[in-house]
């Protein structure tokens, strides 16, 4: 479960991170209030999450999350520039949280 509420706070960083790209430093107010709401979620459910699970294994994959679902958001929807080095950036990424996943950290 504890791993579940990290996925799902990952994906709401990803949330957090497009809201606040969208906001206009604040400006506007509909994509300002996603990204409150999405952050106090995110680090919530990521706080939450904390009380059972490793910090090292569990804030990788929030990041994680947060940081291919936020450049692949931006490359699908907000026209940002895809190159083969953003996209095996991207599976570094992923292969890195998988790696500290085997390494036996989390339990």
């Amino acid at each position: 479960m504890a791993w579940l509420l990290v996925i799902v706070a990952g994906v709401l960083e990803t949330g957090f991170a497009v809201c606040l790209k969208l906001s206009d430093g604040f400006s506007k107010v509909w994509p300002t209030v996603g990204f409150a709401t999405f952050a106090l979620g995110s680090f919530g459910l990521l706080t939450l999450s904390l009380k059972s699970l490793e910090v090292g294994p569990a804030y990788a994959v929030w990041t994680g999350i947060g940081a291919g679902g936020t450049a692949i958001v931006g490359m699908i929807w907000l026209g940002e520039a895809v190159s083969v080095l953003k996209l095996v950036s991207i599976s570094l990424i992923l292969v890195g949280v998988i790696g500290l996943q085997l390494s036996g950290g989390a339990h």
